[in-house]
């Protein structure tokens, strides 16, 4: 379950930004997730709900998340195509030869503290 290890790298990372700005209290926290990114969002949710409580500056705050659209790119017809209908083989051409360029990522998008 890699969901805990996010949970707990996105948490010190709050924690060092709060710490810089002064924040006392984080209210909620805003994620972009890759829909490809292999994130099961509920489990996350869940390691959140548990990780969270132990933080005095995070205790009760909110996880949400965008969701980032998987895109691949097509070397041969220089193309962009949407990753989850079509995987690896481009819709256009029908090449192999291409590679993801967003969708896999998960990043913080928003903190909102006081």
């Amino acid at each position: 379950m890699h969901e805990l290890g996010i949970v707990f790298h996105v948490i010190k990372t709050i924690e060092e930004v709060a710490e810089e700005q002064g924040l006392t209290k984080v209210s909620s926290v805003t994620l972009e997730v890759g829909e490809v990114s292999t994130v099961i969002m509920e489990y996350l949710e869940d390691c959140w709900n548990w990780a969270v409580k132990k933080s005095e500056v995070l205790s009760g705050s909110e996880l949400r998340h965008e969701v980032v659209k998987g895109i691949t790119y097509c070397e041969d017809c220089g193309k962009t195509y949407e990753t989850v209908k079509y995987a690896k083989i481009c819709p256009y051409c029908k090449s192999e030869n291409t590679y993801l360029i967003q969708g896999n990522e998960v990043q913080i998008k928003e903190i909102e503290a006081q």
